[in-house]
């Protein structure tokens, strides 16, 4: 699955810049270190939009292109930031097979995003796993840690409506 750009203006603030020039400025001579610099700027700003890839290429002295393969390559990292409410529906076999693409289609209508996306507001964030070991459940969603089973698509609005 493709990771999607954030469609959230970016609204990094002085301090977190002047956090990421300091990881940068202690690992800038060894280019071994550009996925934990990478994983530290994804602490400090939650994830890694195209202008904080920017100043990670820049300071390492790397392309950002090689900086951009990584974090779409790597699960671990996020290009849009996550929301309030991170949901998660799960697209394994066993949730697959009994409906939960419906689900998500679900979701991605009501919410006006895609898997990889954040709402505008910053409220919820909507991505697609492959397995959240709860197959007896099938299909399955999460929203933070809360786990929602036996799902139709007629439930995913009731249950948004918990997190207004």
């Amino acid at each position: 699955m493709r990771k999607k750009i954030s469609n959230i203006p970016f609204k990094g603030t002085p301090e977190q810049a002047e956090k990421l020039k300091a990881v940068i400025e202690e690992s800038k001579d060894d280019k071994s270190l550009l996925i934990h610099v990478m994983q530290e700027a994804q602490e400090i700003y939650g994830y890694l939009p195209r202008e904080v890839q920017v100043m990670i290429a820049d300071g390492m002295g790397v392309p950002l292109e090689k900086v951009y393969g990584i974090s779409t390559f790597y699960a671990q990292f996020a290009l849009s930031p996550k929301g309030e409410n991170a949901i998660s529906v799960c697209l394994g076999t066993a949730c697959y097979v009994k409906g939960s693409q419906k689900i998500l289609d679900k979701l991605e209508s009501i919410l006006g995003i895609e898997p990889g996306q954040c709402t505008e507001d910053g409220r919820f964030s909507l991505d697609a796993c492959r397995c959240v070991g709860a197959c007896g459940l099938a299909p399955v969603m999460t929203i933070n840690d809360e786990v929602y089973g036996r799902l139709t698509p007629d439930d995913v609005e009731e249950i948004l409506q918990k997190y207004e």
